[in-house]
């Protein structure tokens, strides 16, 4: 099997802090499927995408299984890291390779036995939509910001490591656009698990897994009843943004803001 023949991952249920059974039968994710993953602080969120990304088998202390296509994944998706089908990627994204952007992906692309060097460029373009700090092949990635690294990583894991599934912790919060990355990774067709706290991220994606006490409590399937609030929350993304830039720039906030929705 190869990453290019997985039609889908299921997760089958473990069990919450007290032991008992978590309230689904089965979670299945397909390519193009968008998730989030919420719930409170402490709630069993981050352990959910970690058990998909190692491929628990019961071995993990939520006691989950994940299949692939239906059955236990072969051997190297657990052990080889050039042959996993899963990107992760954090807050905690850190880089301590003193190369410059193209160096480090030329050298990402020759682990995987390729040299495309026009996947350099186009993987630096791909990152630059994600975040307001553009990004250059010369910069070492030492000097990247938290949102720039966050970015490239997003842009490696869709055109050089070209994963099925990639499992986002939190980066909403690390400086890059939400919104343009959930687009992008549906027309790449990957399958996208956004551990997140914000409403818009959750508003966007296919599903909504709720966490609560170390296990599924629920899974959300929108049924067109919150499209209003999605048009609102991206009103108000959009303003905050011009904001954002309108500090960045010096510039003085005089105009009174909109105070209701």
């Amino acid at each position: 099997m190869t990453r290019e023949e997985i039609r889908e991952i299921t997760i089958l249920p473990g069990k919450n802090r007290q032991g008992k059974e978590e309230f689904f039968d089965e979670i299945t994710i397909r390519p193009g499927d968008t998730l989030s993953i919420v719930g409170p602080t402490g709630s069993g969120k981050s352990a959910f995408i970690n058990d998909i990304e190692i491929f628990a088998n019961r071995d993990t202390i939520t006691g989950r299984t994940i299949l692939v296509n239906g059955s236990l994944p072969p051997e190297a998706f657990v052990r080889d890291p050039a042959a996993k089908p899963v990107a992760l990627i954090t807050q905690n994204t850190r880089c301590l390779c003193d190369l410059s952007v193209s160096d480090f992906l030329r050298m990402h692309l020759s682990s995987r036995g390729c040299m495309n060097e026009s996947c350099i460029q186009d993987t630096i373009l791909l990152a630059n939509q994600f975040t307001g700090e553009p990004i250059t092949g010369t910069v070492r990635m030492t000097s990247l910001s938290g949102g720039q690294t966050r970015s490239l990583m997003v842009a490696d894991a869709i055109l050089i490591s070209n994963t099925p599934i990639i499992l986002l912790d939190e980066v909403e919060n690390a400086g890059i656009f939400k919104e343009k990355v959930i687009q992008v990774l549906r027309q790449h067709h990957k399958a996208l698990l956004f551990v997140t706290h914000d409403p818009l991220v959750s508003l966007l994606s296919d599903r909504r897994i709720v966490m609560q006490d170390g296990a599924v409590s629920r899974v959300i399937v929108p049924d067109g009843a919150e499209e209003k609030a999605i048009r609102q929350m991206i009103s108000v993304e959009t303003m905050i943004g011009q904001l954002r830039e309108m500090i960045r720039a010096g510039e003085m906030i005089t105009a009174p803001l909109p105070v209701s929705l």
